[in-house]
């Protein structure tokens, strides 16, 4: 009985054989695809980094070289010619702006309010862009307006809030209501997302204004 079952055995080796190979006659591309795609795509993530940070670079270079021009009028003419999409693109606005404050300070207004009003630009960066044009809309845009933009700015959990907030007590002292401001002020030196330069600017206004600044 043993050679029997042994040629048995034989046989369905065979065929398990016969029938593995035809598996792999018949799907084995499917392997091999998995195995390129998995090769392909740590490939591409690789070559995507590199190139990320390759076009951040390039561009970081782009932008030190325009800032480096003597004047305003050539700073602004070398950062228009900056090719940036995204967040990039926020910054050379924010950037334009900025320069423009120097001899213009309506069109940077205006610049201001079109980075700020840009959907496809991060949260971030609209808020920024808002923000500055508050600061340098004094004696040109209304104190309603401005006093509005900077209440939607300082709501609690807005990135910008310390920020808003001092800006909120300049338009408070602006608006006449010294009360207002130094309220602000003082609220504003008791929370803990102050930075360092801030809190000194709060501190040196509520000394100039006469009032408690909580120093020891």
């Amino acid at each position: 009985m043993s050679n029997p079952e042994s040629f048995i055995d034989e046989v369905s080796e065979e065929l398990r054989r016969d029938r593995a190979m035809q598996y792999l006659r018949k799907y084995g591309w499917i392997a091999v695809l998995l195995v390129l795609l998995l090769v392909g795509g740590t490939a591409w993530n690789e070559w995507r980094k590199a190139s990320a940070q390759a076009s951040a670079e390039a561009f970081g270079e782009s932008v030190l070289a325009a800032l480096e021009n003597d004047d305003s009028a050539a700073r602004i003419a070398a950062l228009s010619q900056i090719d940036a999409t995204g967040a990039q693109h926020g910054l050379l606005q924010l950037l334009r702006a900025g320069e423009l404050l120097e001899t213009d300070r309506s069109a940077a207004i205006d610049a201001f309010q079109a980075a700020a009003q840009d959907e496809s630009l991060p949260d971030a960066y609209r808020q920024l862009a808002a923000l500055k044009r508050v600061m340098a809309g004094q004696g040109i845009l209304p104190l309603g307006e401005r006093q509005s933009v900077i209440a939607g700015l300082a709501q609690p959990g807005q990135p910008l809030r310390p920020l808003a907030l001092e800006q909120s007590a300049l338009l408070a002292l602006e608006e006449g209501d010294d009360a207002r401001a130094i309220e602000i002020l003082q609220d504003l030196l008791q929370q803990s997302d102050v930075s360092e330069a801030l809190r000194q600017r709060v501190t040196q206004l509520l000394t100039g204004l006469g009032a408690e600044t909580g120093a020891a």
